[in-house]
This record gives C-alpha cells, sequence and structure tokens, in this order.
C-alpha cells in the first residue's frame, strides 16, 4: 500500500480532493471542507518573494463524515495543504510564529472583497485568532497529500 495520494485504486469517494476557489463562493465550499482542520503553527509557510502562503494541516473528512456513520465506521482525517497565490499581506491576531508547536484549530475562511478582484481572506481560528490574508485576487487551492486515518477523537462536536 502507498503513503501518497494518487488513490488509482480507491473507489471515486475515496479519492483525494483537489479543488481552486476562484470566487468567494468557491471558498465557501473549500472553508466547509476544512472547518475543523488542526494543525502547528510551524506548518504555516509564508513566501513573500513568491507571493504565497502554504498552510499544511490534518483536515477531518466531513464529505465522509456520513458514510462513515451509516457503516459504523471510524471517522477521519486526512493530511492537507491550502495554497493561497497572489498573496500581498499576511498578518496575524492572536498567533504568532514564535512557537511553532503551537497547535491552531480553523473554524471556517472568509473572504472580504477589496477594490476590482482584490481582497482579504480571513482564516478565523479557535480561541478568537485570526490569520488575514490580503490578496491581489481570489486564488486558493485544497490538495489532499495522503491517504485517510482514524480520526482517533471522532467528529468534531459544535455544541453550545
Amino acid at each position: 500500500m502507498t503513503s501518497d495520494a494518487r488513490f488509482e485504486d480507491a473507489p471515486l469517494s475515496d479519492r483525494p480532493l483537489r479543488l481552486r476557489a476562484e470566487t468567494a463562493e468557491d471558498l465557501a465550499i473549500i472553508s466547509s471542507l476544512v472547518q475543523d482542520a488542526v494543525g502547528k503553527v510551524g506548518d504555516v509557510a509564508w513566501l513573500p518573494k513568491k507571493r504565497r502562503l502554504v498552510v499544511l494541516m490534518n483536515r477531518f473528512r466531513w464529505e465522509d463524515a456520513d458514510a462513515a456513520s451509516r457503516a459504523r465506521r471510524p471517522f477521519e482525517r486526512v493530511r492537507t495543504a491550502l495554497t493561497f497565490e497572489s498573496v500581498m499581506h499576511v498578518r496575524a491576531r492572536g498567533i504568532g510564529p514564535d512557537d511553532p508547536e503551537t497547535v491552531y484549530a480553523l473554524l471556517a475562511l472568509d473572504f472580504e472583497p477589496g477594490e476590482d478582484c482584490s481582497g482579504c481572506i480571513v482564516a478565523r481560528l479557535g480561541g478568537g485568532a485570526e490569520l488575514a490574508v490580503d490578496v491581489e485576487c481570489l486564488d486558493a487551492a485544497l490538495a489532499d497529500l495522503t491517504r485517510p486515518w482514524e480520526a482517533k477523537a471522532g467528529a468534531p462536536s459544535h455544541d453550545g
């Protein structure tokens, strides 16, 4: 068994996600799929010369949650890369690069449009932290990198 995310032999429902977002509506779909993802601050890379921000995370597989529940099998997570292109500036509030082992929980991605195609992608994190990504245009991509594994903690809960 390979550990990469090619999945040639996997059923269509188990294949890795590869999505692009160029509109706020596209980003809303990606946001729903990365809700409750967890990662470490050290796995966030701002590459100013390339105008790119790369965020590696362990994504809960929401697209498989209903099927897992019906089949009474474990829920799953998958290692995922979320990439933002045409980035002009990145700001953080409530979280910083001081401790690369700090764990964050991603709650939502929002797009606040600016002039023309520009705007700000806001990653809302647990504990009220935020990552604001100023972009020349909305150009984001989500790519699963590994095969899924069992989510030991089960499904995330949103009980009030």
